[in-house]
């Protein structure tokens, strides 16, 4: 980190203002090259007027904010440049800048410093990006969440608890003369153990419900052909988005659309009827909608009201039955023939009169407890990455619980004990490999 980038910060379109961010050791010089006024001497956290200049050319009237370390969002030398918007201006002063010295920032660099330099751990780094591609209102506070450390501080608490296990541990083994410390025994872990497995289980739970609200629930609806599935898809978007006719068949891929609920991105896949066929386009639909049914969050169930479950809807029952799922019970109008009483999440209604839309909108909220949100739903993990070693650290919890059982020796239960500070650190970016840090920042925007 050497080296002075720069980049754009701001989206690359016709507008008002677009900045052009500069960090690194020596930032100040290199934009006073360029600058028509002095900015050597000026106090961090400052603006001057000037001109971009070019061989005495002015190229834009601009202003320059100065930023000195330690006190910027990197830790190092910072300089924006807020130029005039467009296209043209302001690939000429990024020009400008490469030209002299500057080079162009990789994405998410500028944030990547940050971490690097201490500012932020990847838990905050996680969280602005979150921030700057938010898209709900839920998602916007769970990123300041995460901005303010409120995510960070529950994970070092869980780290802490850890700590003093372990340090309890290495004077236990290291200094057994030392009898006013606590006496370390294969019960005082497993009671340990068992608090902190709590708070683990309790973490992971109200995290998968903050991923679905980052991610958005991943719906599927499924029937046979002609039940009203894209029907279904149109009244939940409040559009028609899908083909809807008389004709079985009629959808032969996948539908997908998006709304909302309270809040909730809900990513709708209207799918191909599922029933044996011989046309062979239809067949390809049908495995896709197959395919959907492995990696969707919640099944939709579409069955007609007004007539005796088919030997298909037995059968997409039986594949469901393990799956999140709630059955729409469709043509309510018409006399009801159909015996399904005995399973839970039943919603009926009819999609030509959209009765029992609502009543299906709040039973998805409701099937993953997400129908009353609180701000402190809000402080959990909310990524694959971090839930995944949370996962890992559970497993581990569980390994020790065995070898407790077992009666082994607790230099040896340390070493799990030892992992799960590991992993925990990883969470927080105490402990991490390049590797991940490179691919972890990639995926954040050019300029931040």
């Amino acid at each position: 980190m050497e080296d002075i980038i720069a980049s754009i910060s701001t989206s690359l379109s016709v507008g008002a203002i677009s900045i052009v961010r500069v960090s690194g050791a020596g930032s100040v010089d290199l934009v006073d090259k360029i600058f028509s006024n002095d900015l050597k001497s000026k106090q961090s956290h400052t603006i001057t007027y000037g001109y971009i200049i070019d061989n005495n050319e002015k190229i834009d009237e601009v202003l320059v904010s100065v930023f000195l370390a330690p006190k910027t969002y990197t830790k190092e030398d910072i300089v924006e440049i807020n130029c005039h918007g467009g296209y043209a201006t302001t690939n000429k002063v990024l020009q400008l800048l490469l030209d002299n010295g500057a080079r162009l920032a990789q994405p998410g660099e500028f944030t990547k410093r940050a971490y690097l330099n201490g500012r932020i751990d990847l838990l905050e780094a996680e969280a602005i990006s979150d921030l700057i591609n938010s898209k709900t209102e839920l998602t916007r506070k769970m990123a300041i969440n995460g901005i303010e450390k409120k995510i960070s501080n529950t994970i070092r608490e869980l780290r802490d608890e850890i700590a003093l296990i372990l340090s309890n541990i290495e004077v236990n083994i290291d200094y057994p003369e030392y009898t006013d410390e606590v006496e370390i025994t294969h019960n005082l872990i497993k009671e340990n153990i068992k608090n902190f497995r709590n708070k683990i289980n309790y973490i992971l739970k109200k995290s998968k419900n903050n991923m679905l609200i980052k991610e958005g629930i991943k719906v599927g609806i499924f029937g046979r052909p002609n039940v009203g599935k894209s029907s279904l898809l149109n009244r939940l978007i409040e559009e028609d988005k899908a083909i809807v006719t008389n004709i079985e068949g009629t959808t032969r891929d996948i539908v997908e659309a998006t709304c909302k609920i309270d809040d909730i991105v809900i990513n709708l896949y209207d799918t191909a009827g599922i029933r044996k066929t011989d046309d062979v386009i239809e067949q390809i639909g049908v495995k896709k909608s197959l395919d959907i049914l492995n990696n969707i969050d919640l099944a939709i169930i579409v069955l007609n009201g007004n007539e005796k479950l088919t030997e298909y809807d037995k059968e997409l029952l039986d594949i469901t039955k393990d799956k999140i799922r709630i059955i729409f019970i469709n043509k309510d109008d018409l006399d009801k023939k159909i015996d399904i009483d005995n399973i839970d999440n039943i919603v009926y209604g009819n999609t030509l009169t959209e009765k029992g839309i609502d009543k299906l909108k709040s039973k998805i909220l409701k099937v993953f407890d997400l129908e009353k949100i609180t701000d402190e739903d809000l402080t959990f993990l909310s990524s694959a990455r971090t839930i995944s070693l949370l996962n890992k650290c559970s497993n581990i919890i569980d390994k020790v619980d065995n070898t407790i059982t077992q009666d082994i020796p607790i230099d040896m239960i340390e070493i799990d004990i030892k992992e799960i500070w590991n992993l925990l650190g990883e969470i927080t970016g105490d402990n991490y490999n390049d590797e991940l840090i490179d691919k972890m920042f990639e995926n954040f925007c050019l300029g931040k």
